[in-house]
């Protein structure tokens, strides 16, 4: 028999899952109270939701929500690390505290709704910030159109050395 809680929890999961823009899927074994209160805290400071989840529950929810993929995954202990606004910070964030505590193996991930596997999700991590990207975007864009001024402007700027250059021979 299906318990209420139960029930409620996979439509929470199902409801988070819908709307977030990311999440990583981690073992996280390990984590004692101290270090799981840390991870709150750095998780929460960035946006980013930590929820540990039966796995069953999340097979459901993530059945509901249309996911695919995940079966190999849902195994052993697991958390998420749900972010609803920044795609990458997620990712970011569980990097960040496995390289500082060597804990919170990365499974994998979802990306728009997309399942990424664990490698994927390092891949994410390593993006430089959004800002970052782009500030790279504008220069792509702003190295021919300078460019194509400058080489615009050439016979312009040609002639006016060379009336300047016949003035001042002619004096």
């Amino acid at each position: 028999m299906v318990r209420p809680e139960k029930i409620k929890e996979v439509e929470q999961l199902t409801e988070k899952l819908s709307q977030a823009n990311s999440a990583v899927f981690v073992d996280f074994r390990g984590l004692n109270v101290q270090l799981a209160e840390d991870l709150r805290t750095v998780f929460r400071e960035a946006g980013v939701e930590y929820r540990v989840a039966k796995n069953t529950l999340l097979r459901r929810a993530a059945e509901a929500a249309g996911i695919e993929g995940l079966d190999p995954i849902l195994e052993g202990p697991t958390a998420l690390a749900i972010s609803y606004d920044d795609e990458v910070a997620a990712a970011k964030e569980v990097r960040r505290f496995r390289e500082k505590t060597g804990i919170l193996q990365i499974k994998g991930g979802l990306l728009e709704g997309g399942f990424l596997e664990a490698e994927e999700v390092r891949r994410l991590a390593e993006l430089p910030p959004k800002e970052e990207l782009l500030a790279k975007v504008v220069r792509c864009f702003a190295g021919p159109m300078t460019q194509f001024a400058s080489v615009a402007q050439a016979p312009m700027r040609d002639l006016a050395y060379m009336t300047a250059e016949l003035q001042r021979q002619s004096s």
